[in-house]
């Protein structure tokens, strides 16, 4: 949620702001700003709505600026209003803030600033953040405290240590041109190390047109960016050493290659996303029938996690969630070990009761989700100084192995999908589908509930899933296509499946209503008959997956119960299905494939119905109203 970008260095920073703002659109926002120090002023320049409203004002203006800030809004406190939009200044325009997350004291400090004169023109928490620097900033004039490497950083140190919450900013000061101040608590931001020039921004696609070196802060950490190096400190004002890292990321990773939509883009890449996962994690020395003792999964975790392992408990919002639940299902059935799967955002305030050799595993796309953090973090504390069976033992499934995730658990696997910038998540859905399948198979190989040609079969059906998936792609999107026409004006969606793709209706249910604004929901098959089949009449939609398979005769039986019920019902059914047509008016056919790897293909066509549908309506689908890629407060 929220983005932000800061630069400063050679270059005029109007338009490396501009286009790092437009490199963070999918994270979602209403209203956005930018601010630069030109001739020992602030100028600041904001607007409500998209981005190409502010870009036509900047473009207005001639700003020759070599540093500056930007930052596009997701409103919490105020509405989107360009009173409210970011960058924030102090009433004696002398300091500018943009900042991402919620400052929980900000009414109590209001007060105070207020008291002494300050005047508030928005109804933000943001806006006490300049006054407050600006009430601890000494005049230019004044003696300088050699404690500390500037006036401006001393005083946004001694002000951050009077902010409760979550929150990571960028800050400029007109008496200090040729500094720009990052902070961090409990909020992503990332700096970038240029030739001559520095940047931060809130995620790392902001910067991959302009260097691939870059340094994720932790929290608890200050920034002190100026052309000629960075600093940084501690919140005590202790100097730190911190090593950068090289990115394998490119520019042509964040551009849409002539696809319409970058999420039309990433459905598109998933055969890949598939290869490269089965490439890093499938064992080359794996041979059932001659070594045995070889491990097929490559997942490279500490053997301490594996130790007396007695449950799983998996903590994950969203997307992420329905992931986890199919991962449930195959740790389970493939490894025979107990799984929890709990949404993160209830974990932190009912946590499940401690059990003893349990591995928690936080699944987030992201890896900044601020609910599954919280929830790891709450799950680490608890478990901190307990007997060995008790002790903390967390994984992280993530597509961004650089985040905050990584600084919270023990061992990371990293679902390799490259970045994802459309918010409807969708390759890195299937990448993380496919960590709880290597994990699974891992499982079931050290604890001997799969057999060595069981493993086999499985590896064998998933070598040839993205050939699969690719066949769908080629056969099946022009007829989903023109197939979506027919439902530009349907109400309400209910999505059905059974066993292994109940989680998979979950999902489909999930992409329609984000994208769509379609009223969606989905439900296990069985549970139709239950309270659901009262909604049903000719104005729904019921899409039922039913694969073949142990639970294929139910799935169609549940269908048959709404089609009595004159439901208009759309298959997602094998290709040599020759009966599907008795059941369903419609039919989203999908290869042969195992029951067992089937939610790996039965996404795909859902994907696909749910984004036409959106995109004929002539919505922001990349962008969908209200929603943000990445989810960093609670």
């Amino acid at each position: 949620m929220c983005g932000i970008v800061g630069y400063i260095g050679t270059q005029t920073a109007k338009e490396i702001l501009l286009a790092g703002l437009e490199r963070l659109e999918y994270r979602g926002y209403d209203s956005a700003g930018i601010a630069t120090v030109v001739d020992g002023k602030i100028h600041s320049i904001r607007s409500k709505g998209k981005l190409h409203k502010l870009r036509e004002k900047a473009e207005k203006e001639l700003i020759l600026s070599k540093a500056g800030i930007g930052h596009t809004r997701w409103a919490t406190h105020g509405k989107p209003e360009e009173h409210n939009a970011h960058p924030h200044m102090d009433n004696n325009n002398r300091i500018a803030v943009v900042q991402n997350g919620i400052i929980e004291n900000y009414q109590n400090l209001k007060e105070k600033l207020s008291s002494k004169g300050y005047q508030f023109l928005s109804e933000t928490d943001t806006e006490v953040i300049p006054n407050l620097i600006a009430d601890l900033l000494p005049s230019p004039n004044s003696d300088t405290d050699l404690i500390y490497p500037s006036p401006l950083f001393k005083a946004v140190l001694e002000s951050i240590k009077l902010l409760d919450g979550a929150f990571a900013m960028a800050i400029i000061s007109s008496d200090y041109p040729d500094e720009l101040m990052v902070v961090r608590q409990q909020a992503p931001i990332v700096l970038g190390f240029g030739q001559g020039e520095f940047f931060c921004a809130s995620d790392v696609t902001a910067l991959v047109p302009y260097t691939s070196t870059v340094l994720s802060l932790e929290n608890g950490e200050i920034a002190r960016l100026t052309p000629l190096g960075v600093e940084i400190y501690d919140f005590s004002g202790h100097r730190l050493k911190k090593i950068p890292h090289l990115l394998d990321w490119n520019p042509m990773s964040v551009e849409k290659q002539g696809f319409r939509h970058y999420m039309l883009k990433e459905i598109y890449e998933q055969p890949s996303v598939v290869r490269n996962c089965l490439e890093k994690y499938i064992n080359k020395d794996w041979n059932p029938n001659k070594n045995l003792n070889c491990n097929p999964i490559n997942l490279n975790l500490s053997p301490e996690l594996y130790e007396n392992l007695e449950q799983i408990n998996i903590l994950a919002c969203g997307t992420s969630w329905h992931a986890s639940l199919v991962g449930r299902y195959l740790l389970e059935k493939l490894a025979n070990i107990p799984t929890r799967v709990q949404y993160a955002s209830e974990f932190r305030y009912a946590p499940s009761p401690i059990t003893a050799n349990t591995l928690t595993i936080g699944v987030t796309q992201s890896g900044e989700t601020a609910d599954t953090l919280a929830a790891l973090e709450t799950e680490k504390q608890r478990r901190k100084d307990t007997n060995s069976i008790y002790k903390s033992r967390l994984i992280g499934i993530t597509n961004r192995p650089e985040t905050t995730l990584a600084t919270i658990v023990d061992q990371i696997i990293d679902t390799q999908a490259g970045i994802e910038i459309g918010v409807a998540a969708t390759k890195t859905f299937l990448a993380q589908l496919m960590a709880f399948y290597f994990l699974a198979i891992d499982l079931g190989y050290r604890r001997q509930t799969l057999s060595g040609g069981e493993i086999q079969l499985i590896i064998d059906g998933f070598r040839q899933l993205p050939e699969k998936i690719e066949e769908i792609l080629k056969t099946q999107e022009r007829r989903i296509q023109e197939l979506a026409h027919n439902y530009l004006e349907a109400k309400d969606f209910i999505f059905v499946g059974r066993g292994i793709n109940f989680p998979i209706a979950l999902e489909g249910a999930l992409k329609l209503k984000e994208i769509s604004y379609i009223h969606a929901e989905g439900y296990p098959a069985g549970e139709l008959k239950h309270g659901p089949i009262a909604l049903l009449d000719s104005k729904v939609t019921v899409v039922s997956i039913a694969m073949a398979g142990k639970v294929y005769d139910k799935a169609i039986s549940n269908a048959q119960e709404a089609k009595a019920r004159d439901a208009h019902l759309i298959g997602v059914v094998s290709t040599n299905d020759t009966n599907a047509t008795l059941t369903f008016d419609d039919l989203l056919p999908i290869p042969e494939v195992d029951e067992l790897l089937s939610p790996m293909l039965t996404v795909i066509p859902l994907q696909i119905l749910s984004y036409h549908i959106a995109a004929k309506r002539g919505l922001d689908v990349d962008q969908p109203r209200n929603l943000a890629k990445s989810v960093t407060v609670e």
